[in-house]
């Protein structure tokens, strides 16, 4: 029952946290696209830029409305049914989002207001000040955030408290610049961007189709080509530099998404494809790649790569050390200010095993009665279930590749061809607008899926994190969340569909006042003046 519980809480939040994400990386990347945008409006005056400000800024509008809706219900659940992991990490995790909430979504929040209806109240620079702060809001909202999931990933800055029961913090500063943190921030947000970019090239691209909108749709893929391909070739690097991250401090995860089940010589090859076999410990059919992953992981030439046997080895080793420091804990415990200062030296030899202790609560009511086959039962537990991660892993690579060409082609005919694109060409482009969000999710499910068994990995067990729910109340909830959010995501859709069907609207106010600026220069020899489409 209570295994049923785990993983029932579990499928609700990977539920709603991919759900989420849907609307993550949209949000962050057209708030900066918006940004370029309405600078070159301030920059250049052209009503062409405004106009194409306006359009893109009411999508990133309803998207936005939409990731927040989506996101407080993420954060609801850390205390209805993660209660025990909000508890007991609740001093460091908690900082992060706090400030995410005061700091960033405040900021956002309340510029987003001004911008939809400060454009007749503000003047141009003004105007767009905003606009960055809401495109700046944006990116530090992800930044606390995943400040909060790089530390569950590579907990640092924080011990273990004998006496409390809990995790403190003892160094903000190693929260907030974890390096494993940093990685994935800088990774994910270049993510966003490619997802925003090849949003507006596929919608841009259907206009030409369509012959509609003509002028606003070519710059509009001038403007996406150039920052999706910068985007998708830093997405690549930062994925190097998250490769390497969890070849340091998270190598279990690295040996499950390679499908390395025993050490190889240096430096280790990269599975291109293969089909994963967990119970035999093998990988059929498997092509690979010399070097590639020795110097994806290790940057090296001579340093090894465990493998999972390896690591499973090391595990149970950690877990009869875990072992020890729980039964010194238990001695804390019960004599507190009293304990003997030997019983608190070996609490502190052992303390960093501490978590691996409570694998074994899973099979046993108390750790210090473990069996031998449990011990080992407990150590095979830290490798998490292979083939998805190898072939998500492997899904997302491929499409990040597949993405670099296709801005790469659109920067090209943009920047060379006089922003003339092949009708297959702007069919594809349009076909290609899910493969981001594809993408993005795969990501997801390598950087959790990959942390498992862990809540916080090496500290907090998941099966030990989840709050008292009968199976009940979790189906109840599950099915709710499935109904709402289906809901959500068809007037999300809708809306979407709608306004792009719609397309941009005439901005009569700059039309008039681009008119009076530049009327001089558009008067023909009998004095008159033409009429004029607001993209010319």
């Amino acid at each position: 029952m209570e295994l049923d519980v785990v993983e029932l809480s579990r499928l609700q939040f990977a539920m709603t946290a991919l759900y989420h994400f849907l609307f993550v990386p949209l949000t962050l990347g057209l708030s900066i696209l918006v940004a370029i945008m309405e600078t070159v409006y301030v920059m250049t005056g052209r009503p062409i830029w405004r106009q194409m400000t306006k359009f893109w800024g009411t999508l990133f509008g309803i998207n936005f409305v939409l990731g927040v809706a989506t996101g407080i219900t993420m954060e609801f659940q850390f205390g209805m049914n993660w209660a025990y992991y909000s508890h007991y990490v609740g001093d460091v995790f908690g900082a992060p989002l706090a400030i995410e909430g005061l700091m960033a979504f405040f900021l956002e929040a309340t510029f987003v207001g001004l911008f939809f209806f400060g454009w007749d109240k503000l003047s141009r620079v003004k105007h767009l000040m905003v606009t960055w702060l809401v495109a700046i809001g944006s990116n530090f909202s992800a930044l606390w955030i995943l400040i909060a999931n790089g530390w569950m990933q590579h907990p640092v800055g924080a011990e273990f408290n004998p006496m409390t029961m809990r995790m403190e913090m003892t160094s903000f500063f190693d929260v907030v610049f974890n390096e494993v943190a940093q990685a994935k921030f800088v990774h994910t947000v270049s993510a966003g961007y490619v997802t925003a970019a090849m949003f507006v090239m596929g919608v841009s691209a259907w206009y030409l189709l369509k012959g509609r909108h003509i002028e606003l749709a070519r710059r509009s893929i001038t403007v996406a080509a150039s920052f999706g391909l910068a985007s998708a070739i830093s997405v690549v690097v930062l994925g190097d530099e998250s490769g390497y991250d969890a070849g340091l401090n998270q190598k279990m995860k690295l040996a499950a998404i390679e499908a390395m089940w025993e050490t190889e010589e240096a430096p280790a090859p990269f599975t291109l494809v293969g089909i994963p076999n967990q119970e035999a410990r093998e990988t059929k059919y498997a092509i690979h790649i010399p070097y590639v992953m020795g110097i994806i992981g290790t940057r090296s030439l001579t340093e090894e790569i465990p493998g999972i046997a390896e690591l499973v080895e090391q595990a149970e080793g950690q877990v009869r050390s875990g072992i020890i420091a729980y039964d010194a804990l238990m001695t804390i415990q019960e004599q507190m200010q009293d304990t003997p200062a030997d019983v608190l030296e070996t609490f502190e030899q052992h303390s960093d095993d501490l978590g691996y202790a409570f694998l074994l609560l899973r099979y046993v009511d108390d750790p210090r009665n473990a069996t031998e086959e449990q011990i080992v039962m407990a150590a095979n537990d830290t490798v998490p279930h292979v083939w998805p991660m190898f072939w998500a892993f492997r899904i997302m690579v491929g499409i990040g590749m597949a993405l670099i060409l296709i801005n790469g082609y659109f920067f090209v005919r943009s920047s060379f061809k006089g922003m003339d694109y092949p009708r297959w060409a702007l069919r594809l482009s349009v076909a290609a607008i899910p493969l981001p969000w594809i993408a993005a999710e795969m990501g997801w499910i390598v950087a959790e899926y990959g942390r498992q068994p862990w809540t916080v990995d090496g500290i907090l067990p998941t099966a030990l994190s989840v709050s008292h729910l009968s199976v009940t109340q979790l189906l109840l909830t599950i099915a709710g969340f499935a109904l709402f959010y289906t809901v959500l995501f068809v007037v999300e859709m809708g809306l979407m569909i709608k306004y792009i069907k719609k397309g941009p609207t005439q901005d009569v106010a700059v039309t008039d006042e681009w008119m009076t600026k530049h009327e001089h220069r558009l008067r023909t020899h009998d004095g008159n003046v033409p009429e004029f489409t607001p993209a010319e």
